[in-house]
Parts: structure tokens; C-alpha cells; sequence
């Protein structure tokens, strides 16, 4: 029997209308994070609660469900990778998950983490984790009632079940492996780096930066490496991060230190990945698979890329010294270009996750790994998290955190309820490694165009390669196709080997 086009049509408009709500509540959480004022907390959670519980009727409708089996049922003879196929897929395996979760539940989860996110930020600003514990308890507990229902009916656990959310299919067993034998290479590396006697001097970086300075050309870098700002915005918050309200409504955020220029310029790059990716997404096909992302990995992969593979590199850095001496004159006028590029590749047991140097990145990942994992198992009491958290750092990084505001409460994402998305950060680092191999192999001189500030052969490869393809593909499939190879630890250990060692001599 062939394809009810009709009841197609009628999926796609449930799933339009739910993806309305849903951007509508991120519209409501960006302001939020931007400029909402203090005393609005309370009723905003309730406005946000609202639209999210909506969105979930309507993707849980029994009557929607039925059409969605019955559609999968007909659509044998389609292409498994086409629009339809994927949509068809996809909405499905969203349903059956998304059905086991009352409403209730949704809307006492929805409501929970935007007070979580508010008590959190207050918390980290009063360097307090007493003051954010009952905020995260209940999360915790809702999380875990939450995955507890997605796991019903399959061979995953709970904490694979809320990791499914982000990255689809992943299982903990076969990522246990690759970040074990990540980590031991990566250690081995560090090891190395830090006792060289030949190490960076990174005071150039420290001076005085001029915060409407940073901004303009923060701006500027995205502009020039190809965010459309047509299409999107740059803002500032307590930390980063990139939410699109709308086809053409891709909003990016960073933050910036007076004394540290790396922190809004490598934040900017970072989160500028993330909405080019967003923008690279099918216009028409908003709201349903084709047009949205096929995992956070993959997504991680994008902004990772930006800020690293080509945003760290040399002949980045030959293209973009200039005009930075041209704005910080006063700061970078005498610093010579080979000693900038040492100090922005530094590589230096740090606190603070998100401007870690690419070689101790991921052992911040890990430390999170392991302890999100712990909590959602009841392995971990919730009120041992902060000694636990220093105890990991002591251990993976030398090094113990003077406060909880630059230890556990640094990151927003266990406020938001985002348990089972730390783990995409590392599988996008090993995925951007790859990609950048296979596109400069694709393009040939890939060097040399950056070096002349020429990123759209770039960018274009990768709208061709990941970005067009939406949800047709799963993560793996794409990196397969794109590099012609499964996904491995190899390239992005090849690219730290080869960039660190000639940098620190050994």
C-alpha cells in the first residue's frame, strides 16, 4: 500500500505545531539568561512549564501515535535516508519515548529547571552549593523517575536512557572504552607537555582588554568565519551557549574577561560553530527531522572545529594576528605572532571546563562522566558531589578547586536537567579531529585558505556533509560517510601530537 501523503501531512503539522511551543519556551529561556530581571523568575518558570507541557500533548497524542505506526508500517519502499523515511523514523522514535512520560511529570521537570537554572546562578555568584542542593535534589530525582520511564521496554539503563536523548543509541559500555583509552593517551601527552622545560608565556593575553573592544571584535570573527547575523545574534550571558528560536533566529552567547582575551574570542568561535550548524539546516523543513540536528555530538563537532581546528591554528592565526594588533594595539602592538600562538595553545592543568586548552579538555569531560553516572545511580549522595568533584580534579588534573563557584557549580547543565550530555563533548571533540582530516583532504590547500581568511570552501563542505542531512543519517552513519571511516580517537590525537610536540619541543 502506498504512502497515506495526507496522514503525512498531518504528522508534519503536529510536529510543526509542537516545535512552535518548544521554541517559543527557548525564547522565553534566552531571555531568561540575557536580561530578565531577578523578581520575573518565578512566573517565567510557569510560562515556560506551560509551553513545554503543550508541546508534549501534542507529541504524545494517541491519535497522532497511531498515524505515525501506520505510516511506518507503509514506508518500506521509501529510501531510508530520504525526507519522508527519516521523518517518518524519526517522529516515531521520539513518540514512543516521549509517551512515557506523564504530563505531569513534564511539567514538574520543566518547572524545576528553570528554577534550577535561576537558584544555580545565584548559587555559583554566592559560592554556595548549600544554597543550589535543593534545587539539584529534586532535578536528580526527577531525572531519575524520568529515565526510569524512557528505559522501560528496552535494554538500557537509566542513565542510557536520558544519554539517548542527546546522543541517540549510545551506550555506556562502548563509550567506557574509547574515553579510557582517550584518557591514557591523552595523560601521556600532558605529562609530557607540562615537564618541558619550553613553555608559553601567556602575560600578553592578560593585559587589559577593553570590553567593548572584545565585543566588536567578537563579532567580527564570527561574521568573518561565516555566522549569518541576518539570521542570527551575538549576546552575552553567565555562560555560553547557542538556542535557535526560528528559522532564521539562531542566537549565540559568550562571555568575556578583561584580563584574559582567549575567554570571549575561543567562546565566540566555540558557540559561532554551533549556530552555523543550526543555520545549515533545511529552512523548509523547521521542526521536523530533516531540519534539525542528529545529535549533540555531531553538534559538538561543529562548534569544536571552529574553535580549535581552525580557530587555534597557525594559519588562523596568520590571517586574524594583524587585524587583532590593528583593536588591541596598546595590548598586542610589540608581541610577537609565533609567541601569541604558543600562549593560545597552552596547555595547562586548569579549573574551568569551558576555556581548558584542547589536550586537558576532555579529562573535564570524563570527571563529569563519571559522576553524573554516580548520582543517577544512587552511587553518589548528592551532598558528597563537591568533595567527590575535588577529589576527581586532585586526581585526573593535579589540581583541587579553591570554591565551589570554580569546582561544581561552574557548569549550568545538571541545573537545566541535562543529565547524559557531558559525554557528547568528547565524541564531538574525536568527531571535529575527523572531519577537519577528511574536509582539508576534500578541499586540498585547506591551510592556505585560512591563512587568507577564505572559510566558505570550509563551510561549505560541511553543509554539504553534515549540516544538509539533518536527521536522515544517524551520527555515525554521517561520520561515516564523511570520512569514510567509523569515528575514532586516532585523528584527534594525531592533531594534538602533531601541534604540541614541535610547540613544546619534545
Amino acid at each position: 500500500m502506498p504512502l497515506n501523503e495526507s496522514q503525512f501531512q498531518s504528522v508534519c503539522s503536529t510536529a510543526r505545531r509542537a516545535a512552535i511551543f518548544h521554541s517559543a519556551a527557548d525564547a522565553l529561556e534566552w531571555d531568561e539568561r540575557t536580561g530578565m530581571p531577578i523578581a520575573a523568575g518565578e512566573y517565567r518558570a510557569e510560562q515556560v512549564s506551560t509551553l513545554r507541557s503543550s508541546a508534549h500533548q501534542l507529541r504524545t497524542d494517541a491519535h497522532y501515535g497511531d498515524a505515525l505506526q501506520e505510516l511506518l508500517q507503509h514506508s518500506g519502499d521509501l529510501d531510508p535516508h530520504s525526507d519522508q523515511a527519516a521523518t517518518i523514523r524519526s517522529l516515531h522514535r521520539d513518540f514512543v519515548r516521549d509517551q512515557k512520560l506523564p504530563l505531569d511529570l513534564v511539567t514538574r521537570l520543566s518547572v524545576a529547571t528553570v528554577r534550577g537554572q535561576q537558584t544555580w546562578d545565584d548559587a555559583r555568584k554566592r559560592d554556595s552549593f548549600a544554597a543550589f542542593e535543593p534545587a539539584l535534589t529534586e532535578i536528580i530525582a526527577l531525572k531519575r523517575e524520568a529515565g526510569s520511564r524512557m528505559a522501560e521496554g528496552t535494554s538500557r539503563s537509566v542513565y542510557e536512557a536520558l544519554l539517548d536523548e542527546y546522543e541517540p543509541d549510545a551506550k555506556v559500555d562502548e563509550l567506557n572504552p574509547v574515553f579510557s583509552d582517550l584518557k591514557q593517551q591523552l595523560s601521556e601527552l600532558i605529562v609530557a607537555v607540562t615537564d618541558s622545560p619550553q613553555q608559553p608565556n601567556v602575560e600578553p593575553l592578560q593585559r587589559s582588554f577593553p570590553i567593548p573592544s572584545q565585543r566588536a571584535f567578537s563579532r567580527d570573527v564570527a561574521e568573518w568565519v561565516g555566522f549569518d547575523f541576518a539570521r542570527g545574534r551575538l549576546d552575552e550571558t553567565s555562560h555560553p551557549f547557542c538556542t535557535t528560536l526560528g528559522p532564521n533566529d539562531c542566537r549565540i552567547l559568550t562571555r568575556y574577561e578583561e584580563h584574559w582575551l582567549p575567554s570571549g574570542l575561543f567562546g565566540t568561535l566555540h558557540e559561532a560553530g554551533h549556530g552555523m550548524y543550526e543555520q545549515g539546516l533545511r529552512n523548509d523543513w523547521f521542526g521536523l527531522p530533516p531540519g534539525s540536528y542528529v545529535s549533540l555530538g555531531i553538534h559538538e563537532s561543529q562548534s569544536r572545529l571552529w574553535e580549535n581546528q581552525v580557530g587555534r591554528s597557525r594559519p588562523f592565526w596568520d590571517w586574524l594576528y594583524p587585524k587583532a594588533q590593528q583593536t588591541f594595539s596598546g595590548q598586542l602592538g610589540g608581541t610577537e605572532l609565533e609567541d601569541v600562538y604558543f600562549a593560545i595553545n597552552q596547555v595547562r592543568p586548569s579549573l574551568i571546563r569551558v576555556e581548558a586548552d584542547e589536550a586537558t579538555y576532555n579529562l573535564h569531560i570524563l570527571i563529569r562522566f563519571e559522576l553524573e553516572q554516580a548520582l543517577i545511580n544512587e552511587e553518589l549522595s548528592i551532598s558528597d558531589l563537591p568533595e567527590a568533584w575535588n577529589q576527581q580534579y586532585q586526581q585526573c588534573l593535579g589540581i583541587t578547586p579553591p570554591s565551589d563557584a570554580d569546582g561544581v557549580l561552574q557548569d549550568v547543565h545538571w541545573s537545566a536537567g541535562l543529565f547524559g550530555y557531558f559525554p557528547t563533548y568528547t565524541l564531538g571533540n574525536l568527531a571535529a579531529a575527523q572531519l577537519f582530516d577528511a574536509a582539508a583532504e576534500s578541499l586540498g590547500d585547506l591551510d592556505g585558505m585560512m591563512s587568507r581568511g577564505e572559510f566558505a570552501p570550509l563551510l561549505e563542505w560541511l553543509r554539504d556533509n553534515v549540516h544538509r542531512h539533518g536527521r536522515n543519517h544517524s551520527g555515525s552513519e554521517l561520520i561515516t560517510a564523511a570520512t569514510g571511516k567509523p569515528l575514532s580517537s586516532d585523528h584527534l590525537m594525531r592533531y594534538l601530537e602533531n601541534k604540541l610536540r614541535p610547540l613544546y619541543g619534545i
